[in-house]
């Protein structure tokens, strides 16, 4: 049976997002590699689980490093679905609504 093109559309992508996704964290990387270089002097930690590199500059690099990457990831992974979106009318099969309406969260714990 040939796949449908639906199939084929979200195999697509999924294949551009992680592209986009990937080329947007190694640009985040270049990035913040030079900007921690101009703010500390240093080149960034190449392992920062290396007992040489202090506990204070490990967890910043961790955390800096870490979230944007992760944003840059996010952000280029949004675009493609709106590239996507427009492209083909709809959303990626991928994408389903996540129902954060405040109204329909469980109740918390007291």
């Amino acid at each position: 049976m040939a796949p449908s093109s639906t199939d084929s559309s979200s195999k697509f992508y999924s294949a551009f997002s992680l592209v986009a996704a990937l080329g947007a964290a190694a640009l985040a990387k270049k990035g913040l590699n030079t900007s921690w270089r101009a703010a500390t002097g240093k080149n960034p930690p190449e392992n920062p689980a290396d007992p040489d590199v202090s506990i204070g500059e490990a967890v910043m690099w961790a955390a800096v490093s870490g979230t944007l990457v992760g944003v840059a990831r996010m952000l280029a992974s949004r675009r493609a679905a709106h590239y996507y979106a427009k492209s083909t009318g709809h959303l990626p099969p991928q994408l389903k609504k996540d129902d954060q309406d405040a109204s329909k969260a469980p109740a918390g714990q007291a």
